[in-house]
C-alpha cells in the first residue's frame, strides 16, 4: 500500500505495480550483491557479456543462394555456416 495522505494508504495503480515488477530487491551486500541480483533477474535465453569472446564480428557479403541455403535449416544457421567453414579450413590446411 502506499501512502496518500498521512495516516492513509491507497493502493498502488497497475501502471505502478508493472514498474517495479521489472524492479529487483537486494538487502545489503554492496555492489557484488546488486550485480549477481541483475544477473539472475535476466531473461530466458538473455546472455550476459562474455568474459573471453571466442568469435570475432566482422562484416561478410555472401551469394543469396548460400544465405538462403543455411537460413532454410533454421534457428543455429549461423552456428552451421560456422561449422562448416572450420572443417573447409580444416581440410585445407591438411593439404
Amino acid at each position: 500500500m502506499l501512502k496518500a495522505a498521512p495516516g492513509r494508504a491507497r493502493a498502488a495503480t497497475a501502471k505502478e505495480e508493472a514498474t517495479w515488477s521489472k524492479g529487483i530487491v537486494v538487502k545489503g551486500g554492496g555492489y557484488q550483491v546488486v550485480r549477481e541480483a541483475v544477473a539472475a533477474k535476466r531473461r530466458q535465453g538473455e546472455r550476459g557479456p562474455q568474459v573471453a569472446p571466442t568469435k570475432k564480428l566482422v562484416s561478410v557479403r555472401y551469394s543469396p543462394e548460400v544465405i538462403d541455403f543455411f537460413r532454410a535449416t533454421g534457428e543455429g544457421w549461423q552456428s552451421r555456416m560456422d561449422e562448416v567453414l572450420k572443417k573447409w579450413v580444416a581440410k585445407q590446411s591438411r593439404a
